[in-house]
């Protein structure tokens, strides 16, 4: 008899243990009405979902145990309910009104929801932490799928950048707030004029391919949408102090007053950055400030922001040509004075100061719309500067200097050049969500006014020329107006279409000359229109899928004008066009999720980089007939044990131009210059790796405590458009060791100790490049230029919230 009783409740035990039941309900308010897509998450498992029409939620397939159930919902106060789970749980949600209007509304119509059918990455206040670790928001992002980052520092400090799908970052639309942060005539988002901008950021969403539509530069590649500090109730102190290699250091506090007589909150933030480099001479000195203050009632909120940035920052655009020799060599700044030695010019410096003035005002009209109204101002001032030698008097518009009866035609001078720029504009978006709709009418002013310029301001023999001799000007002016309408209604229980029409018009005006003294005149218009549809389907509790497709189009930036100026007036570059197909499927369960995306993108007169730089760094680009990026996207979320969790994502893609034609200099057994022509038929994509991806196998032995071994891997890239071996980055891979400390205590609300090993393999390699060919007598040649990377280094950082 015990041995059967002993059988019988081994049995339960074991039924017990693999039983899985359902937790289900309504979400509603107070009065009654149901919340239709309310979002639900069951935590401590990887089950998300939303409400349905009718309110409804459920949750299957659920294992036995303790949970919390978390629901949100636009205007309500968010739950968590902890449910015990030994049977089926019917749950009903009765969501209350909050007291505030919340901020989410600001960015709403520029964000993809529960069932926008795009590929889209939602990341944290909690996500960005986990992964900070003083490094720029390049880093900071890197581990999310088809993201490949790139420092020329070699440590993530200062200038650093990301390309998603292969794109460049003139290709990745950005906006703060629903603000554009792209230059208007680069297109580019430059991350080392926003020291510690990520202390500041309360989420971010990453959407790519073309996404949804929005404000600003158009994505070619992708979206990325930050929202900074929202709504902190409670007053609170933090203090941040990191230190690693490399003299690397980082400072700084933050405040907030938390709410005052029910209405007003003010948070501030300062920032200190120093850091030496892993590269020679690529010191940073940075520093930035933040202050958000708001008014809210009930049915409305003011909000205005601050974000301040200062930098300055050893020049290193042009890379390294023998990493094998000198992994830190760094030719900027070097030459060789009268006597024959080699000398490092130390102000060889980058300089910019920016300031971002952003305000808003939102308001419920009723219980299902809202508008939201926002103004912002960025004023940028700055210059880079240079000692350069034997540089022609002609060059500059001077006249020969003459000494003691010798004409001299070249001199060695310093000089800078500067960038004075003011960009203003004001957003809109009107927003209904009620039932079956979701919709949103929105759009974008924005008019940018940048002067260029240039300074001699020292010469070795300026005869006559005057200190700070203005040798160029040219001003640019670009306005970009967008209007865009989208919508997302429920056609039947389990299936949502969507669509999005975008209307873009472009003016941008150049005039002046530029620093070789060609004329910039020139003016350019573009009308855009760019429509998006797609299917969202629920195909179970667990499982989802997706299609969408998109047209989207791009103006050149000022730099491909400018290039195509110097080479022939005729040949302007033409402005690009993306179809975009996307396809996606989705399955979560309690102890495992996982998401497929498959993408096709397929480019009309795309403009690709050449493999060459001009004298700032950027790329020189050229269009090309027909292209495609094809790939596809696995993320992957696993919990191994109750503490132990391993979270993925992996790219397989294909990045081809078709019959492309190559374009050299060729030199003959006399060395008579010519340039040619060589028909090389589908190549691949300049930057653009076949594989790559990241994981971060995260192990908790104590509540308080966590390891996470964070790793990345890309595959080879192609810094040319010839598919050329000699013209390559290597793959690599790369693994960092984290470790997190979290207490508790009576005096710190939470002390947060890390320590993170980067490159913990010691693995040499460079994660950028650049270069070119030429040919002699008919044999071809190769130079490059590459960015390698810190060897093993650390970060250990100390926070203490109050």
């Amino acid at each position: 008899m015990k041995r059967l009783g002993l059988m019988l409740l081994l049995q339960c035990l074991f039924v017990y243990s693999f039983a899985q039941f359902s937790v289900s309900g309504k979400v509603m308010n107070e009065s009654g009405e149901k919340l239709v897509g309310a979002n639900l998450v069951l935590s401590g498992t990887y089950k998300g979902t939303s409400a349905d029409v009718n309110g409804a939620y459920k949750f299957e397939n659920v294992k036995a145990g303790n949970y919390t159930l978390r629901i949100s919902y636009m205007g309500y106060e968010a739950q968590s309910i902890n449910l015990k789970v030994t049977k089926n749980v019917v749950r009903d949600v009765v969501l209350v009104p909050l007291d505030i209007l919340a901020e989410e509304v600001i960015v709403s119509a520029t964000r993809a929801g529960a069932k926008t059918p795009v590929a889209v990455s939602d990341l944290s206040r909690e996500d960005i932490e986990a992964q900070a670790a003083g490094q720029d928001i390049p880093y900071l992002l890197g581990l999310s799928p088809s993201v490949i980052t790139s420092s020329e520092a070699g440590t993530g400090i200062g200038y650093s950048a990301l390309r998603i799908r292969g794109t460049d970052p003139t290709r990745i639309n950005v906006t703060i707030n629903g603000v554009p942060l792209n230059d208007s005539e680069s297109q580019g988002a430059f991350w080392v004029n926003m020291p510690d901008f990520a202390s500041s950021v309360d989420n971010v969403q990453i959407q790519r391919g073309l996404g949804t539509s929005t404000n600003g530069a158009a994505a070619f590649g992708a979206t990325i949408n930050f929202q900074t500090e929202t709504f902190n109730g409670d007053p609170y102190a933090e203090a941040q102090s990191l230190v690693g290699s490399f003299g690397t250091n980082k400072n700084s506090i933050k405040a907030g007053t938390g709410l005052i007589d029910g209405k007003f909150t003010v948070d501030a933030r300062y920032s200190k950055l120093n850091s030496d480099g892993y590269v020679d001479h690529t010191f940073v000195d940075h520093e930035s400030y933040f202050i958000s203050a708001a008014y809210y009632t009930e049915k409305s909120l003011i909000k205005a922001n601050i974000i301040s940035g200062d930098q300055r920052t050893g020049i290193s655009w042009w890379g390294n040509p023998n990493p094998e020799e000198d992994r830190k060599y760094n030719p900027a700044g070097e030459y060789t004075d009268e006597f024959g030695n080699k000398q490092y010019y130390e102000d060889q410096t980058d300089n910019y100061f920016q300031d971002h003035y952003q305000v808003f005002y939102s308001t419920q009209l009723s219980a299902f719309t809202n508008l939201n109204v926002g103004m912002h101002y960025t004023a940028g001032e700055g210059y880079y500067e240079q000692y350069k030698e034997d540089e022609a008097y002609a060059d500059y518009g001077l006249e020969n200097v003459t000494i003691g009866g010798e004409t001299l035609e070249e001199t060695d001078l310093i000089r800078r050049k500067w960038l004075d720029n003011d960009f203003y504009g004001a957003t809109f978006s009107l927003n209904y969500n009620r039932n079956k709709l979701d919709a949103s009418l929105g759009g974008a002013w924005n008019k940018y006014d940048g002067d260029h310029f240039g300074q001699i301001i020292w010469m070795r023999n300026a005869g006559t020329t005057e200190k700070d001799h203005e040798w160029y000007f040219n001003v640019g002016e670009k306005t970009d107006f967008n209007v865009f309408g989208k919508l997302n209604y429920q056609l039947a229980k389990k299936l949502n279409v969507y669509g999005d029409l975008q209307y873009r018009r472009i003016n941008y005006e150049m005039s002046g000359q530029d620093d070789d003294l060609i004329a910039l005149d020139q003016t350019h218009e573009y009308d855009f229109f760019n429509p998006k549809m797609g299917l969202f389907y629920d195909l179970a509790q667990n499982q989802e899928a997706y299609f969408s497709f998109g047209i989207g189009h791009r103006e050149p930036t000022r730099t491909i004008f400018k290039e195509a100026i110097k080479e022939d007036i005729v040949v302007l570059p033409k402005s690009e066009t993306l179809y975009d197909y996307e396809l996606g499927y989705n399955f979560s369960a309690t102890k495992a999720a996982f998401g497929v995306n498959l993408y096709y993108m397929y480019y009309r007169d795309q403009l690709v980089p050449t493999g060459e730089k001009n004298n700032v760094g950027n790329s020189i680009m050229t269009n090309v007939d027909k292209s495609y990026r094809a790939g596809i996207e696995f993320v992957g979320g696993v919990k191994i044990l109750h503490n132990l969790n391993w979270d993925f994502n992996f790219t397989l893609s294909s990045n081809k131009i078709k019959d492309y034609v190559e374009y050299a200099t060729y030199y003959d057994e006399d060395w008579n210059e010519s340039e040619g022509a060589k028909y090389l038929g589908t190549t691949n994509i300049a930057y653009s790796p076949e594989t790559m991806g990241s994981s971060i196998l995260a192990y908790e032995p104590a509540r308080i405590l966590k390891f996470s071994l964070i790793t990345k891997y890309v595959g080879k890239q192609y810094f040319d458009n010839t598919s050329s071996e000699d013209r390559k980055i290597d793959a690599y891979l790369v693994n960092n060791l984290r470790g997190d400390l979290i207490l508790k205590e009576s005096f710190f609300s939470k002390i947060n100790l890390f320590v993170q090993v980067n490159n913990l393999l010691d693995a040499e390699y460079s994660n950028n490049g650049y270069g070119g060919n030429w040919y002699e007598q008919g044999v071809e040649k190769t130079w490059a230029y590459y960015y390698p990377q810190a060897g093993i280094n650390f970060m250990t950082g100390l926070t203490l919230t109050f």
